[in-house]
């Protein structure tokens, strides 16, 4: 789907969704800087960068980039092994050229490889972190900066000690800021009217939340004054060169380095994977579900790497919490991000003394609300509801985020996906399936995509139980790779263990490459000798049991290729069907036979003509034949036709125009009950079609003693036990043959 970038309709929602995610970015990225141990100025420097430089390049229309709590403690660590800031800032723009590298060679790839239960908990980690940091927040317990998201905080507190001292230490006018902000926003998102509004709530957030500071003052109260630390603290500057004195410069004479480029491999991959899985999360809770081209956006996160190390900022990623905000704040298109930049650069530049007033409880508030959606009960039982596979995995990753950080959680999450791949493909390296062939039962064995020695276990446990004196066929047709110890396995099996237990092994789809030849030592379809050892009834029986694989969608896997070659010399099939033509009764199909099996006959309303007749004769008297089955079925055209035509007295051809119909309407005929239809014009559709399946049975029946009273060799043969004739319905609704002897 592809949203114009530039539209009228959604500048004003781009506009004020980019203001709501700058205010919010604002003291995140003071508080990053902070945590990593970096000047504050590069907090900032990296948030406005994040949003032009990387929202000019990025396909995304939802994420937005900046400093990320993610790399918090890698740039700390950094920074420190590094001994200067300067020095840090040529990993940084190394780091840059990796991923500029990383995007031309197509890494973006990467992100397929994500489960989706671990960024569906990825996203709810996020949510519950936010709720459980801001709400100290919320309240005014404000002792740790914006964006210190790990449960392990630098003043040695955690999530929960944290959230226990926010009891002993409120503040009563950021907590009434906070909790009334909070309770506005509830409102706002569970009201149709406001919800459909211009204006977005986190904006409305903000501006009362600057009122209610100023007016709090005035009450000379400190109980109630906002102030401090309970502020949002945007550092200002008394000139321009004051800022530019601020700035820090890579410090390029250490470019050759090798502890540089170890900082730069490591800010690379570490940037890449975080800006990967967040925006695979934000495609997720994007109302258009737009998808975002992951190759472009690591080619943008490089450039702006590399201008964030240049100019003095830290490093960047696409960050869910932003990008989270930028949504629920009714962001349309990637402008929002672009604009958010320039709001953090405008408000820097010029409106610090305004930002200043902002009340960290505000932001908190619209911070836990966006929590509070991120991890919705919803979300976590429509998880819950796709079975332990996926949810597991799941809540590993939410607990592993919550209680260490956003990649080991990640990371976390990923192994216990992959152990539940492992199990699977451990417990089901194979399917296996009774086949019902008609020269006897074959144990398939149809072997997984991929089977490595993990699998060796299982598969030998599998062939150990074969019963003695079965078939058995080992099948590779589905397989892209196979171990050589269970290739050794396999040839062991076939060579030495098998014959001992007189097991016949059959093998089919085995590469050159395995040195392994496919062969097939059983008859898959019916030969002369197969079929002249069937009596009628086990031929029904062969029918019937064909028929309830059909039923159960679990048919035969055949090699069409080989039936084809084998049957080309001649043929013995085991039955004949007199079914209709209609296109929804497929015999072969519903019969699950393959080639050779069976004759086919069909005419519409199955009916017993002279060539009909004929053909039956070839295929029991002359070719050896078992069985004759008369299939009719429900919904019939043919016999609502003729139902029609003889209640209402008139001919096919007066009718259609069709001129040889009628001497098949003369066929059917015999079969209505003429006496019911005395007030067939006054009859509902429903009853109709109930009096065309009756009619339809009676047909059937009719077929049948038309075949014996017509054909004195078919009489001979049914009466002498050589072969039978019998009747069925195949409801088209249900797919189930109904069979009657008649």
């Amino acid at each position: 789907m592809t949203t114009k970038v530039f539209s009228l309709g959604s500048l004003f929602r781009d506009l004020s969704s980019g203001l709501v995610v700058a205010l919010v970015a604002l003291p995140l990225c003071l508080g990053i800087a902070s945590a990593s141990g970096a000047p504050l100025l590069a907090g900032l420097l990296a948030g406005v960068i994040g949003g032009i430089v990387v929202g000019i390049l990025s396909g995304s229309h939802t994420s937005v980039a900046g400093p990320a709590a993610g790399l918090t403690a890698v740039v700390a660590a950094q920074i420190v092994s590094l001994g200067s800031f300067n020095a840090f800032l040529v990993a940084v723009v190394l780091a840059g050229l990796i991923q500029i590298a990383m995007g031309f060679l197509r890494a973006g790839a990467l992100s397929l490889f994500f489960p989706s239960s671990v960024v569906k908990g990825l996203l709810a980690a996020i949510g519950i972190i936010l709720i459980l940091k801001e709400i100290p927040h919320l309240v005014g317990h404000d002792p740790d900066p914006e964006g210190e998201f790990s449960f392990i905080q630098p003043d040695k507190e955690n999530t929960f000690s944290e959230l226990l001292a926010t009891v002993s230490d409120l503040h009563n006018g950021a907590a009434l800021v906070g909790l009334s902000c909070f309770a506005l926003l509830i409102f706002w998102d569970r009201s149709k009217r406001l919800k459909k509004s211009l204006i977005p709530a986190p904006s409305v957030i903000v501006a009362l939340g600057i009122v209610a500071t100023m007016l709090l003052r005035e009450t000379n109260d400190p109980r109630w004054i906002i102030g401090g630390i309970h502020l949002v603290k945007v550092p200002t500057f008394e000139s321009v060169s004051g800022f530019f004195q601020g700035l820090a410069f890579p410090d390029f004479s250490r470019f050759g380095e090798k502890q540089i480029f170890i900082a730069a491999i490591t800010l690379a991959i570490v940037a890449s994977l975080e800006t990967l899985l967040n925006l695979e999360a934000v495609d997720k809770i994007d109302p258009k579900k737009r998808i975002s081209p992951s190759n472009r956006e690591l080619l943008a996160q490089g450039c702006g790497n590399v201008t964030s190390g240049l100019l003095g900022g830290l490093p960047l990623t696409s960050v869910i919490i932003r990008s989270s905000v930028n949504i629920n704040a009714g962001a349309r298109s990637k402008l929002s991000a672009i604009f958010h930049g320039f709001f953090l650069a405008g408000s820097l530049a010029f409106l610090p003394w305004l930002l200043n007033e902002i009340p960290r409880s505000a932001l908190a508030a619209i911070l836990v609300v966006t929590g509070i959606k991120l991890a919705s009960w919803k979300i976590i039982q429509s998880v819950y509801r796709q079975g332990m596979a996926m949810f597991l995995p799941f809540i590993v990753t939410v607990i592993a985020i919550v209680l260490t950080d956003l990649l080991i959680g990640v990371l976390i999450g990923l192994a216990v996906s992959t152990a539940f791949i492992l199990r699977s493909n451990l417990r089901k390296p194979m399917r296996r399936v009774l086949e019902k062939h008609v020269a006897g039962d074959v144990l398939h064995l149809q072997l997984a995509n991929q089977v490595s020695f993990l699998n060796r276990a299982s598969l030998s446990t599998v062939l150990e139980d074969v019963p003695a004196g079965s078939h058995v066929l080992i099948d590779a047709s589905d397989t892209d790779y196979i171990d050589p110890d269970i290739l050794d396995l396999i040839q062991t099996y076939e060579r030495e263990d098998a014959p001992a237990r007189s097991i016949t092994v059959s093998l089919r789809g085995f590469h050159d490459a395995y040195q392994m030849q496919d062969k097939i030592l059983y008859a898959d379809f019916t030969t002369r000798e197969v079929r002249d050892g069937l009596t009628p009834d086990r031929v029904l029986e062969l029918l019937q049991e064909g028929h309830e694989r059909f039923i159960k969608g679990q048919p035969i896997v055949r090699d069409l290729h080989r039936q084809r070659q084998a049957t080309a010399g001649g043929q013995s099939p085991m039955a004949a069907v007199l079914g209709c033509i209609d296109s929804r009764t497929p015999v072969e199909l519903i019969f699950d036979v393959g080639v050779g099996d069976i004759f086919t006959a069909r005419v519409a309303g199955n009916v017993a003509k002279d060539t009909v007749l004929g053909s039956l004769e070839f295929a029991c008297a002359v070719a050896g034949a078992k069985l004759i089955l008369v299939m009719g079925h429900t919904s019939c055209g043919a016999i609502t036709a003729a139902v029609d035509f003889t209640a209402r007295n008139v001919t096919a051809m007066e009718t259609t125009g069709c001129e040889n119909l009628d001497s098949l309407i003369e066929q059917i005929a015999p079969a209505i009950d003429t006496a019911e239809l005395h007030d067939y014009a006054d009859w509902t559709p429903e009853r109709k079609a109930v009096f065309a399946d009756v009619s339809a049975l009676s047909n059937v029946r009719h077929t049948i003693n038309a075949i014996r009273a017509k054909s004195a060799k078919l009489a001979e043969l049914e009466a002498s036990g050589s072969i039978r004739i019998i009747g069925g319905i195949y409801d088209v609704h249900s797919g189930r043959i109904t069979f009657e002897a008649v």
